[in-house]
């Protein structure tokens, strides 16, 4: 029951991911489940990654709710323990999730900060993607 709900309370960005899912495999990308989450990959999705604002370079992954979406299986295989972390993070913030985290991403980047690395969330998802509590990584970073 609890798991369902966190299914609903992160529903609307699944959905959003699944539109953009959708446009994948409408432009030769594919989707593979894992566990409880859609990765799609290729496709209009490589595009939209290469390209996402403010990332300089373009990203490898990116998370929207239960859905991953990667510009390669490899990109996915590479970035699958930090975007499972987002996936836990969308379940407990829900539909605030990305209003939240582009609110700190502007605040940080306002007080001169790196609105990537520095923004809480992805602080959370390289730690404990690298098997670091939070907090220890804080306190190695000094």
């Amino acid at each position: 029951m609890l798991q369902l709900l966190r299914y609903l309370w992160a529903s609307p960005w699944s959905a959003v991911g699944l539109m953009v899912g959708a446009l994948a495999l409408a432009s030769c990308g594919r989707v593979q489940q894992r566990g409880r989450v859609l990765e799609f990959y290729g496709g209009a999705v490589s595009w939209l990654l290469r390209w996402a604002p403010g990332t300089g370079c373009g990203a490898a992954a990116m998370t929207l709710g239960h859905v991953v979406l990667g510009q390669s299986a490899t990109s996915l295989d590479r970035t699958r323990a930090h975007e499972l972390v987002h996936v836990r993070q969308y379940e407990r913030w829900g539909p605030l999730f990305v209003p939240a985290y582009l609110l700190c991403s502007a605040f940080i980047y306002l007080r001169g900060g790196d609105g990537y690395r520095d923004n809480p969330f992805e602080r959370e998802a390289f730690d404990l993607a690298a098997g670091l509590a939070p907090r220890a990584r804080r306190e190695r970073r000094g």
